[in-house]
Parts: C-alpha cells; sequence; structure tokens
C-alpha cells in the first residue's frame, strides 16, 4: 500500500480540516497518481472535498465511526477490520492512504511506499503527519529537483519501508 501527502517543515498537513497551501504541481502530482486506483481516507477528509464529494476516477474508501454515514459514490467502513478486509480485493501498490491524520496513523504501518511533498515552510498546523524522517524503517529512495510555487520551495519525494531483503 501507499500513503501520498503533502507536508511542511514540522510535519505539518492541515489546520481547521483544510490543506496548509495548495500547490498546483502538487495537486496535479496527486492526481495523476491516485487516478485509477483506490484511496481511502477518512470522513473529515471527504467532506473537506469540493461538495464533500468522493474523487472521480478513483474508489473511493471512507473509514469512520459514524454507522449512519452514507458517502454516495464511496464504499463506507467503519473499523480497521471492515477496511483491510476490504482493501483485500485490491492490489496492493494501487491502494493510495490520503488522510487525514488518524488514518495516515493508522495505516502507516501497513504501507510500503510513501509519497511525501515536502514544503520548505512552518505553517500553523493542527494535524500532523508521522516524521518519516526519525524512523528507521523508512528510508528515502527517490527525490525531485527543488521545486518552487511563488516564494515556496518544495520537493517531491518517494520513501520506501526498509525490510530485510530490500536493505
Amino acid at each position: 500500500m501507499n500513503i501520498i501527502v503533502a507536508v511542511d517543515k514540522n510535519w505539518g498537513i492541515g489546520c481547521d480540516n483544510k490543506l496548509l497551501v495548495s500547490i498546483p504541481d502538487d495537486m496535479k502530482f496527486f492526481r495523476e497518481t491516485t487516478t485509477g486506483n483506490v484511496v481511502v481516507m477518512g470522513r473529515k477528509t471527504l467532506e473537506s472535498f469540493p461538495g464533500g464529494r468522493p474523487l472521480k476516477n478513483r474508489i473511493n474508501i471512507v473509514l469512520t465511526r459514524d454507522k449512519n454515514y452514507d458517502a454516495k459514490g464511496a464504499i463506507v467502513v467503519h473499523s480497521k477490520e471492515e477496511l483491510m478486509k476490504e482493501l483485500a480485493r485490491y492490489e496492493s501498490d494501487k491502494i493510495y492512504v490520503i488522510g487525514g491524520e488518524s488514518i495516515y496513523r493508522m495505516l502507516l504501518d501497513e504501507c510500503d511506499v510513501a509519497h511525501v511533498t515536502k514544503i520548505d515552510y512552518a505553517y500553523k498546523a493542527d494535524a500532523y503527519f508521522p516524521n518519516l524522517d526519525e524512523l528507521a524503517e523508512w528510508k528515502v529512495v527517490q527525490d525531485s529537483e527543488e521545486q518552487t510555487y511563488f516564494d515556496l520551495e518544495y520537493k517531491f519525494y518517494k520513501y520506501s519501508k526498509v525490510t530485510e531483503k530490500n536493505e
């Protein structure tokens, strides 16, 4: 499974249920990477999308504890066990965890690859992603040239989980 996320200098990912910043090339990367695949998110992440609607051209799976929650056009599950059972129907490398914080933390150990856009700026944030640079089991396997959007600098990183066979 994959994770895809944009983080600031402090690994912040959001504030008040909104992204910290919207960078067109990052959005394009997200769209191109996840289109045609499965995206896994929490209820608040879904509700943060335009109109609270699922993303087009993807299988949207929403994890929520709310048993009465209905998301038209999405598959709704209510526990990690139910989610894992649903995800078993798909190829692991076609699954992308897209947030928010609690979903990222819950599923990080299930993932092998993390696509991280690192923004060289510290925003006011109330949601964070685990700092992969501090976790021995994750290592950078690819990074891009530095990009700029107005005065923001950012880079795309691909992390891979270290296993005995790929060390």
